[in-house]
C-alpha cells in the first residue's frame, strides 16, 4: 500500500536496474523486502530478503520491473532515504542513503539514529 501520508523512500535508477535484474531470474511474484533490525556495529542494520509474501500495510515501490517492500515498523527509520546500488572498486552493494542516521559503520550496512 502506498499513500501520500506515509514517509517517502525513493530508489535510484541504478538500484531499479539491479533489483529488476535480480527479480528477472527469480520465480514470478518474487520481490525485494528491505527491513531494519536491531544489531550491527552501529545499533541497527538493513536486511535484504527476496520474498513472495506482501502485507496489506507494506510500503511498496514499483518502477520499471523492480518491486521493493518496506514494512511499517522499518519505514519510520528509513523516512526520506534513497535506496541506491553502487558498483565501484571495493565491490557491488545496495546502500541506503538515510538522512536519519546519525552514525554509520564503515561497511554501510548498519547505522544509528
Amino acid at each position: 500500500m502506498t499513500t501520500d501520508t506515509q514517509p517517502a523512500v525513493s530508489i535510484s535508477p541504478s538500484a531499479v536496474r539491479r533489483v529488476a535484474k535480480i527479480l528477472s531470474s527469480e520465480s514470478q511474484g518474487t520481490v525485494l523486502r528491505i527491513s531494519v533490525e536491531g544489531g550491527g556495529c552501529s545499533g541497527f542494520q538493513y536486511k535484504y530478503d527476496l520474498v513472495k509474501d506482501r502485507l496489506d500495510d507494506d510500503y511498496v515501490i514499483e518502477k520499471d520491473g523492480a518491486t521493493v517492500l518496506i514494512d511499517t515498523v522499518s519505514l519510520p527509520f528509513m523516512d526520506g532515504s534513497e535506496i541506491d546500488f553502487v558498483d565501484d572498486l571495493i565491490g557491488q552493494s545496495f546502500q541506503i542513503k538515510n538522512p536519519n542516521a546519525t552514525a554509520a559503520c564503515g561497511c554501510g550496512t548498519s547505522f544509528s539514529v
